[in-house]
């Protein structure tokens, strides 16, 4: 059997599984980036996807009363009715889409639900259906539920969206799930309700499930609308666990709140995993949650009207920058840059050959940190998040012009 060694005492080897999870390419590179920024180097950052906003006041407030009011114990497991009433009438609201608080389960953030999502569906063996690019944790996530990921690469000539025809051509006997997220990270890209009909009609011949993954659905850019795949009939809404939360549309990301919408029989799988894994969610985050949800939905538009404003401007110096280039997204707060025209060449005394060169060249003589897409399933490309202010999106242009000067 293998084995390892610690300070000279042979253990045995750790789960294979595990050990074969990947970090996290986002993170690697936005805590490189506070790091040089805590050592005092002027870095700007347009890694992770957080929104710079506050949370807003009366977010904020319901916390405050919670802790007044001694709101800090054990809530059920997947989470209070309040909150799940909160997430039924949200979701019917925005999405035309009805659940009962027996089909809502609430966990640590959705990257958290997705798990939970998978581990309801596949068993070891089973693939899932993954279109790439990918946001980089999807991959991690279904090897870690010893399933098999099934990467389906919709180019950018297809606007990186992948077809109906090419899902049905990647399914097997073993194919169980399909993970979908639109708006997409890290693309940006936004599926019409016929390319989601087309994809619908394939998972209900097929009889494979759907995590739809619509975290970013609030934010959606030129009058476009975000389709939530569930409402697409009964037939689809029964083989769909929609994921949502509560921390890109309300800049509640550190409050760690997402919700999966299901069947009461999927829900019920969901909850039992959850009861003896994490257990509730934090009380607090909870109350705070509700009044996001059932309060005034004025700053979700004011926050989408920012990023709204910041994507015309990012994706308009790009487009005047030569050697790169990049598609207008249509939601989330991403877009992904074209380098392909630049491997191959010697910038700052550095040999461009992938975009994670191109990423750690930037950062370290341009001062700029960006996401190599590599791990995201696009290797010829790396992701910008403007969820940053204009002023640090013009500073980071500048320095992208400067830094391709050589």
């Amino acid at each position: 059997m293998p084995e390892t060694i610690f300070g000279g005492i042979i253990l045995k080897e750790l789960a294979q599984i595990a050990s074969a999870v990947q970090v996290s390419s986002t993170m690697a590179i936005d805590a490189l980036a506070k790091q040089m920024k805590a050592d005092g180097v002027d870095v700007v950052g347009f890694g992770a996807g957080e929104p710079d906003f506050d949370t807003p006041d009366h977010i904020k407030a319901a916390a405050d009363k919670a802790i007044a009011d001694n709101v800090t114990r054990y809530t059920p497991a997947t989470g209070t009715m309040a909150l799940k009433q909160a997430v039924c009438r949200r979701m019917e609201e925005d999405r035309g889409v009805g659940y009962g608080p027996s089909q809502v389960v609430v966990s640590s953030g959705a990257k958290h639900c997705v798990y939970i999502a998978l581990r309801a569906l596949v068993d070891p063996g089973d693939e899932v259906v993954l279109p790439a690019p990918f946001w980089v944790s999807y991959l991690e996530l279904i090897k870690m539920v010893g399933a098999k990921p099934v990467v389906v690469t919709a180019g950018e000539s297809a606007r990186f969206k992948m077809t109906a025809e090419q899902l049905c051509a990647a399914i097997t006997p073993r194919t169980k799930a399909l993970i979908l997220n639109d708006p997409c990270n890290p693309t940006g890209m936004v599926y019409s309700r016929e390319e989601l009909e087309a994809i619908a009609k394939v998972c209900v011949e097929k009889d494979i499930y759907v995590i739809s993954d619509e975290i970013y659905h609030g934010l959606v850019y030129d009058g476009a609308k975000s389709v939530s795949f569930a409402s697409l009939g009964d037939d689809v809404k029964a083989r769909t666990i929609l994921v949502d939360g509560v921390s890109k549309s309300y800049a509640m990301t550190g409050w760690r709140i997402g919700y999966l919408l299901s069947s009461e029989k999927i829900a019920r799988v969901m909850s039992n995993f959850l009861s003896h894994s994490t257990g509730s969610p934090s009380s607090i985050s909870q109350a705070a949650s509700v009044a996001a949800l059932d309060g005034p939905q004025d700053c979700v538009e004011q926050m989408r009207r920012a990023f709204e404003e910041r994507r015309d401007y990012i994706v308009g110096r790009i487009g005047a920058i030569d050697g790169v280039s990049c598609l207008k997204p249509q939601g989330a707060f991403y877009v992904m840059m074209n380098i392909e025209g630049l491997l191959g060449r010697t910038i700052h005394g550095e040999l461009i050959r992938s975009s994670d060169d191109f990423s750690s060249a930037l950062l370290q003589h341009g001062l700029v940190a960006t996401v190599p897409c590599g791990g995201f399933g696009a290797p010829g490309f790396v992701r910008w998040s403007y969820s940053t202010s204009l002023d640090n999106i013009q500073k980071g242009m500048d320095r992208l012009e400067a830094f391709l000067k050589g």
